[in-house]
């Protein structure tokens, strides 16, 4: 029997997750509403919030899973990308965690476990397929090969698209974070009310500065005849916001279906979560017959069980760390 206990802690939720055999038997996610207050997650204030919630949430999975420590046969851990101070709190925990029990250490790619994520439940991809990797801090279209191996097709050159989505939410009086009220807003409005200028770059590459600019020209100038035309016209703009956004991605995906010849799609990362992007692409997958993945809500958001999926992947390949591994805030993809 092969356990592997997940360790999650790149920015603002602790979370840990056991899997057995490559089954994930528990999800558990500590959130930290105290970000709320200031509009964005304080590094400092994480880090505090991981080292209150760590060994609570690790003691409930074991717990909940009928689990002894001595009956893991490894622990993974997110090395990075991440917050410093966050990934050292989930990292130094595992290293301790492990060193005691004698066992392999293994530090995951945030980004990577996303995608990989998409191999906790059924249906699951076979390999290769394209992914389009969407969240606050990371924007990329993947091809997959395997587990352990993926190649960047493009990514963005300045901001995320979740980074845009909360930009613009804040552009519009909304709460941290913007993006899923962004989505809440543009259900049932009208997506094509307002039109925003939107960046095209060369081959499947992405820019989102230029469209948060847009937003917050086309907004100023709106005010100024009229104060109230964010309130009065709030659900439209998100709606509209969210279509322009939309389309960005879309278009470059299209794109890197033709050019890589692939007929399976997946979505992963936080903005995967986004209703008007999963209908989207359920709708381009019927017009081009692709065959398309998206995970469980719960797998979308940063979330360890795709930490532990990914550790049972890499352990069934002996792919290991060690001690010695420093987190990484930027850590290279390849």
């Amino acid at each position: 029997m092969t356990v592997i206990l997940g360790i999650e802690s790149s920015c603002d939720e602790t979370s840990a997750s056991i899997c057995i055999d490559g089954k994930i038997i528990n999800n558990e996610i500590a959130s930290q509403d105290i970000h709320r207050e200031y509009g964005g997650v304080v590094p400092e204030l994480a880090s505090r919030e991981h080292q209150k919630n760590i060994v609570p949430i690790v003691e409930h999975v074991l717990n909940h899973a009928q689990i002894k420590p001595s009956d893991l046969s490894a622990i993974a851990y997110t090395r990075g990308p991440g917050l410093l101070g966050a990934l050292l709190i989930g990292s130094s925990f595992a290293k301790a965690m492990a060193a005691s029990l004698n066992i392999p250490l293994i530090p995951v790619h945030h980004m990577k476990a996303h995608v990989l994520a998409h191999f906790i439940e059924e249906p699951r991809p076979s390999y290769p397929f394209i992914c389009l990797t969407v969240s606050g801090g990371h924007t990329q279209i993947l091809r997959v090969n395997s587990a352990t191996e993926m190649d960047i097709l493009g990514q963005t050159k300045d901001d995320a698209v979740g980074e845009a989505f909360d930009k613009a939410a804040k552009l519009l009086g909304l709460p941290y974070p913007g993006g899923p009220m962004i989505d809440d807003l543009a259900m049932s409005r009208n997506p094509t009310a307002f039109e925003f200028t939107k960046s095209d770059i060369p081959e499947l590459d992405y820019s989102f500065s230029g469209i948060k600019t847009s937003i917050l020209y086309f907004l100023r100038k709106e005010i100024n005849h009229n104060e109230k035309f964010i309130e009065e016209n709030k659900h439209d703009l998100a709606a509209s916001i969210q279509l322009s956004l939309i389309e960005m991605l879309m278009d470059k995906v299209k794109k890197a279906m033709v050019q890589e010849g692939i007929s399976q799609i997946a979505i992963a990362g936080g903005v995967s979560a986004n209703s008007g992007l999963r209908a989207r692409m359920e709708e381009e997958s019927k017009i081009h017959d692709w065959d398309l993945f998206i995970p469980d809500f719960q797998y979308c958001t940063d979330n360890a069980g795709m930490i532990a999926m990914s550790g049972y992947l890499l352990f069934e390949q002996n792919s290991y760390g060690d001690l010695s591994d420093s987190p990484l805030p930027r850590m290279p993809f390849a």
